[in-house]
């Protein structure tokens, strides 16, 4: 009889601890954060921005998985970290508030490996990680490391080398054909290239969820904006936010805005507008990143932000909130 409660005992035991194949798990540990909330969302919006509750400095959390996936987890710093998620597995990660470039996760082979270069590069001059970058991604193409590697450090920069940009995208699609992220990002650089300062902002017209006709010609004022969001990227919500306040404060005939949202859902994207009250275009067609627009434009990742002149003429591309008020604040407070 006790052999037999002992079995159940250790079943039960085994079944909790254990994860259901087509769920992904994180879970860990954060000294000096007792309690209060991390952010996480995934890279190319699959799943929605989500919180995690972080109780006694322990933190869990499950969700449903059918396809391998690159997670950001947000600190409460508001610094972010990638987590690679596949089904059926679970990592464990190690952070101290204190030491948050000193974060460990295990669990599985791309979590070690992205761990083991973060803290390798931590102490690197920018030129040096991009470096060490370079040299993972071409031992390692077929890694989904490799591809966060790729966009970080070589493609969501503020002045990308195009020619180091398209010698590294063409490694990862020789090593991943199959994987449409990189066929779409490769049909992408044309456009990519003719995205910089001094340049003209391609020419686009679309739909916005109120159902009124945008186009490029709108941006006729002494500044303009256009922008990339999310509802599942935290940072592109403090862009929005920012956005906001800028044409609040310097009113929408000098300052025009037009916004491209990157989610899947059209409703949901409406909702989000209406709660933050946002009175400029936003176009959103449920497309992604095959969104004819996008595909226009040549931008390439949430958040994405371009300012330009009156005549179209691109003066800053940016992810950076202080460098959009900067830029701003030069093109207007000089002509008031």
């Amino acid at each position: 009889m006790r052999k037999i409660l002992g079995y159940i005992l250790f079943t039960l035991v085994a079944v909790s601890c254990s994860t259901k194949k087509d769920t992904f798990r994180l879970e860990g540990t954060f000294k000096g954060f007792n309690q209060g909330e991390l952010y996480i969302y995934e890279l190319n919006g699959s799943h929605q921005l989500d919180t995690i509750s972080v109780s006694k400095g322990e933190f869990r959390y499950e969700i449903p998985l059918d396809a391998p996936a690159t997670f950001v987890l947000v600190f409460p710093n508001f610094s972010e970290l990638p987590v690679f998620g596949t089904s059926g597995t679970k990592v464990e990660i190690t952070a101290d508030a204190s030491h948050l470039k000193e974060t460990k996760i295990k669990g599985t082979k791309e979590n070690e490996q992205m761990t083991a270069f973060r803290l390798k590069t931590r102490e690197q001059t920018l030129p040096e990680v991009a470096q060490a970058a370079t040299q993972y991604i071409k031992e390692n193409a077929t890694s989904p490391v490799a591809f966060y590697l790729f966009q970080k450090y070589f493609l969501q920069v503020p002045n990308p080398d195009y020619q180091k940009v398209g010698e590294l995208a063409e490694t990862l699609r020789r090593a991943n054909p199959n994987q449409s992220d990189i066929a779409v990002l490769i049909r992408q650089l044309p456009g990519l290239k003719a995205l910089k300062v001094k340049g003209k902002l391609p020419s686009f017209t679309g739909t916005d969820i109120q159902g009124r006709s945008v186009s490029s010609a709108d941006l006729n004022a002494p500044a303009n904006i256009v922008s990339v969001w999310a509802t599942w990227n935290y940072e592109s919500h403090n862009v929005q936010r920012q956005l906001h306040s800028m044409q609040t404060r310097f009113g929408s005939d000098r300052l025009k805005i037009i916004s491209i949202c990157m989610d899947a859902g059209v409703k949901t994207c409406q909702d989000w507008v209406k709660r933050d009250s946002i009175p400029w275009s936003n176009i959103c067609d449920g497309k992604m990143w095959e969104s004819p627009i996008i595909q226009k434009t040549g931008l390439s990742y949430v958040p994405d932000v371009i300012i330009t002149d009156s005549q179209g003429t691109i003066v800053l591309r940016t992810r950076s909130t202080q460098e959009i008020v900067r830029q701003i604040e030069e093109m207007l407070i000089k002509t008031d």
